[in-house]
């Protein structure tokens, strides 16, 4: 895993500053602390940090094909790089070293941009071709490695992150107004807008290639729900997934440096870990965060499948004293980011980086096989609606909706108004209801709010539910999520989060082969009533214990209401209340006090919400004043220790 960056001017004779160039790529550092360089020519720069993991001694880059006409710099793996390099030495390439980098060099050579279609990995690259001037860029299908970009008139900066760019001082930093309302909707922002107006994020699965005529951006790959095969039994899913995702594994078992796994003791980690397990001729070397308070600690859980196994098996424990690393997370995070266990895998990536440079984790089942609940209140909410006149639907469930009385306190089944609210609305618009919240109207000023009339971030979700193919309710759904909360949220955060200490995480089951299979599987296979992950359960039992695979899931997250009552209080109160406005300006303090004060007094539970501010206040201090070109850089160049009994240092 590494970071790049780059700059291509439409006229190459304008020169590249060597000087920033540098500075650029050294803000990212911790993505590659093995190596740096840059290569500057004219109307062209090139910058790349590396995190050794395949060919440590000759994998560096910008790496040159044997011509010195194409150069190369690359984020990521291409695991099956050495069945390409055989299938490339066989049309009369040749190769200097065992990298896989060079691999994508000769496959662009042999095959042009439909290079991405023969990649299995996770990636994004620059090929820059110096006779033609031309740079050709990828991300990969689902979005595990970021790309960010900024355009003006003479040139394109492109980095993995967005501090490389702002480190060149010529770069604006404007806030996107809408950008910060969809980041107080969603919890983050959705690509291909970031939260500073006029630097983008490519999207999963798209493509760039610039000229000195212009930027040609396109989609090369999209998830596909159309080619369900309803004959296949269960029996049959089962088979065809087993052998896909055990490949899947193999081929992320390649590297030339020690790698482990994250375990939290769910289905999905722990059936990781069963065929590495099978692969392995050694333990496999299995890491766990968990927590003091017992409604969040699955510790007993990964035991029980670390035992099961034979694993090397480390814990960590982390408590609200994590407030002291918010900061850290603001600066890694780029831009504001809501989802609160962003803090236990930062401190499972430090946790785990102590033993090994890669990590295999579970990430992905839940959006392939319908694993999560939501999906199964939406199927059942949309049955029910199916068989609901319109004008009862629109007119009575409405009207009832708004005057029942909104009772968190009480028994799930008893909790009828946002069931009422949903059956009242669309199919889509109530999912995208359940994903995001209703943060700022009472907590931002008034006057900021007022020049976004109109303005609704529904239109992301929108804009994705509308170009899935498929009509199937429930792949619509998970399209969606694909598009947005997996790539924007998920992979966001364990990218920021292993990077932050150099680590490379690797995600069998978003292999996109996997991915394709899941989608052509009839969706009785995945969900059925209040049965998930149906077919997945099913390879899992040949696997793991009935008590892995029976076991109520419990999520990935931190106790955040009793943390602000606790040792979140102090330094939260310092940053919402201490300036008038806050970091960002855009607060109302009155209203947010309110709010503050009705969580601590117990009245309602706003944790998310003041989570999502909380994260909002710290990014602005960190990034809409500060030089990013050196923050932190001498902190993060190597892991830092963790205490192994207690809270991470």
């Amino acid at each position: 895993m590494c970071g790049l960056v780059g700059v291509y001017c439409f006229d190459r004779t304008r020169p590249v500053d060597r000087v920033v160039l540098a500075r650029q790529n050294d803000a990212m550092v911790h993505r590659g602390p093995d190596g740096g360089d840059v290569y500057v020519g004219p109307g062209v720069g090139l910058g790349h940090r590396r995190l050794a993991i395949i060919d440590l001694g000759g994998g560096a880059q910008p790496m040159w094909d044997f011509e010195d006409e194409l150069a190369i710099v690359f984020n990521g793996e291409v695991y099956n790089y050495r069945e390409l390099k055989a299938e490339l030495e066989s049309l009369g390439q040749r190769f200097r070293t065992e990298s896989d980098t060079e691999v994508i060099l000769g496959a662009y050579r042999a095959w042009g941009r439909a290079c991405v279609d023969r990649f299995v990995g996770m990636f994004v690259f620059a090929l820059y071709d110096r006779d033609k001037h031309t740079m050709f860029l990828a991300r990969d299908r689902i979005g595990k490695k970021p790309l960010y970009y900024y355009r003006d008139d003479n040139r394109i900066i492109f980095a993995s992150e967005l501090k490389a760019i702002l480190a060149d001082p010529s770069v604006p930093r404007v806030l996107d107004p809408t950008s910060a309302v969809d980041f107080f909707a969603y919890g983050y922002v959705p690509a291909p807008t970031s939260i500073l107006r006029g630097i983008q994020k490519l999207p999963a699965g798209h493509a760039m290639c610039f000229t000195p005529e212009g930027v040609d951006e396109y989609r090369y790959w999209d998830l596909d729900f159309t080619h369900v095969d309803e004959t296949l039994s269960l029996e049959q899913s089962a088979e065809s997934l087993m052998s896909t995702l055990d490949d899947a594994v193999n081929l992320r078992l390649r590297s030339d440096v020690p790698l482990g796994a994250f375990l939290s003791g769910g289905i999905d980690s722990s059936l990781i870990v069963a065929l590495m397990a099978k692969r392995l001729s050694s333990p496999v070397k299995t890491h766990t965060i968990g927590f003091t308070e017992d409604a969040f600690d699955e510790r007993r859980y990964a035991r029980e499948t670390a035992e099961g196994f034979g694993t090397d098996h480390t814990e960590r424990i982390v408590t609200a004293d994590a407030a002291s690393i918010l900061e850290r997370l603001a600066w890694h995070y780029d831009e504001p980011f809501a989802d609160s266990s962003s803090v236990p895998t930062y401190y499972l990536s430090q946790a785990t980086r102590e033993t090994v440079t890669v990590a295999l984790s579970g990430d992905g089942g839940d959006e392939s096989f319908a694993g999560y609940r939501r999906y199964m209140f939406a199927m059942f909410e949309s049955r029910v609606r199916r068989s609901i006149p319109p004008f009862v639907q629109r007119k009575v469930l409405g009207r009832l909706a708004r005057l029942y009385p909104k009772a968190d306190y009480l028994p799930q089944f008893l909790r009828a108004k946002a069931t009422l609210t949903n059956l009242a609305d669309s199919h889509e618009h109530a999912y995208f209801l359940s994903l995001t919240q209703k943060t700022y109207p009472r907590a931002i000023s008034r006057d900021f709010l007022g020049g976004l009339r109109g303005y609704d971030p529904y239109h992301h979700f929108d804009r994705h539910f509308r170009a899935c193919a498929s009509k199937d309710a429930l792949a619509r759904l998970q399209y969606v999520d694909f598009k947005m909360y997996l790539a924007e949220q998920i992979l966001t955060k364990v990218d920021r989060a292993s990077m932050a200490h150099s680590l490379e995480v690797r995600v069998p089951l978003l292999d996109h082969r996997v991915v394709e299979l899941a989608a052509r599987m009839p969706g009785h296979h995945k969900l059925s009533g209040s049965r998930a992950k149906i077919v997945l359960k099913e390879v899992a039992s040949r696997l793991l214990p009935p008590s892995t695979i029976n076991r109520r899931k419990m999520g990935f997250s931190i106790p955040l209401d009793a943390w602000f009552k606790g040792g979140l209080r102090e330094p939260t109160e310092a940053v919402f209340f201490d300036r008038p406005g806050g970091q960002s300006g855009l607060l109302n303090t009155r209203g947010l006090r309110r709010m503050w004060y009705e969580h601590q007094l117990g009245v309602a539970n706003h944790a998310t919400q003041l989570w999502s501010l909380l994260m909002f206040e710290l990014w602005a201090g960190r990034f809409l004043a500060s030089d990013l070109s050196s923050a932190f850089a001498a902190q993060v160049s190597r892991p830092t220790p963790v205490d192994p009994v207690g809270a991470p240092a």
